[in-house]
Parts: structure tokens; sequence; C-alpha cells
């Protein structure tokens, strides 16, 4: 628990073979842990794409495909990219899907109308450098939408709750039903995320405006969207 956490291409491997590793259960232990809020978070994050049907959308460390299966009932045609094989196999989607990295895309530059990930910023090695591969990817005019956890601030019993839950409850869930190193792992990446003020900086670092983010269920997620600048 006390040990550094990893960066750059330690932090790749590490974030590989762990989502290999919990890929058979990921699915109910992300409804466990977020008593199912989390499906209508996704819901939330392809809304507020605001793409008209028919649109390309990544998703980006798409896992399962959670995400793919939202945009499929939106009209949207997706498209599923990840770095575990493991997830990969354990799909439910009839989405396309690719073995990739999100920070060098196998894809042209320009060629998505929008992107969306849940719960990946924390478990890529570089955030600059995901906001500006996105940004190469998806057309100007397009859309981001990317969910995370949060933070509660505010009710001191809400965050305290948060945290015991967060902090004490999910990992000893993980144990119990998946990888017990990866469910501690869970709590300690939110280490990765920079305050809020700093995380939109870095978006519209890299070519993105209309930057926003809301919290979703008292601070519990949160949801970052902007749209991609330059001429068509």
């Amino acid at each position: 628990m006390n040990a550094p956490l990893p960066e750059g291409r330690d932090k790749v491997e590490a974030v590989r073979s762990m989502f290999d590793a919990i890929a058979p259960r990921y699915d109910l232990l992300n409804r466990l842990m977020t008593f199912s809020l989390d499906r209508g978070w996704r819901r939330r994050a392809v809304a507020a794409l605001g793409l008209p049907p028919g649109s390309l959308v990544l998703d980006l460390a798409t896992g399962t495909g959670d995400l793919c299966r939202e945009l499929d009932a939106a009209g949207h045609r997706p498209l599923g990219v990840d770095l575990s094989w493991g997830m990969l196999a354990h799909a439910r989607t009839a989405a396309p899907l690719v073995l990739g990295d999100g920070l060098c895309l196998p894809l042209p530059d320009r060629v998505l109308d929008g992107a969306v990930s849940g719960f990946a910023l924390r478990n890529v090695a570089s955030l600059p450098a995901l906001f500006a591969e996105l940004a190469r990817v998806v057309r100007p005019g397009g859309r981001l939408a990317l969910l995370e956890v949060g933070q509660p601030g505010g009710n001191p019993m809400v965050r305290a709750g948060h945290a015991l839950w967060f902090e004490q409850v999910v990992p000893r869930l993980g144990a119990l039903l998946s990888d017990a190193s990866a469910y501690r792992y869970l709590p300690r990446s939110v280490a990765y995320l920079p305050p809020p003020d700093r995380l939109l900086g870095e978006v519209r670092r890299a070519g993105w405006g209309v930057v926003s983010r809301r919290t979703l269920t008292l601070g519990a997620a949160q949801l970052i969207t902007a749209t991609r600048e330059g001429a068509p």
C-alpha cells in the first residue's frame, strides 16, 4: 500500500496486467461499487456529446463495452479501443473493437465525430498526451465527454461516507470477488488526477474549447466535456 504508484511505461504494463486479471468480474464489481449508478453516468456522458445520430464516436478504454452499448442505443456508430486484451475478450457489444494504446491510436487524423471514456483518465501514462491524441483524431467541431471518479466536497458527512466506501469497503469487495491488488490500487489511483482547474487547463491546451466540468451524484463522479477547436 505504501509503494510508489507506477509511472510511464511501468504504469502502462501494470494497468494492462491489472485489467486482464479483473476482466471476468469487472462488470459485477462496477455495479456493486456504484450501486449501478455508473449506468446512468454513462448515459449522461453520451447525451452530453450533443451529436446527431449516425456520428462516429470512439469509446476509449472501452473495457467490456458499456459505453459502446450506450452509444449504439443513442443511434451513434461506436468504435472501442482498449489496452487490455482480457477486457476486449469479455466485451458485450457488437461494435468494432481494437487493441490499442490511447496515446497512440491506430486511427487517421480528424476521422471521428466524437470520443468518450469511462474512468480511464487515472490509468493513462500522460494526460496531456492523451488529450492531444484525442484532438488529433476528432474533427474540428467534434465533441468529447470524459467520465471519471470524483471526490465529494461540501457536506462532511458525505465526504466521510464516500471515503469509507471507496477506501475501505471497495478494496474488500474486490478482494472477495476479484483481484485484491487491483482493488487496492483503485482508491490510490485518484492521486494521478490533477485538481479540476488544472485538469481543464490541460484539456484546453490540447486544442479543445468550450471545456466544462460537472459533478454527478454529490461529487462521486465527474463529467468533462469539450468541443474540438480548429477550422474544418
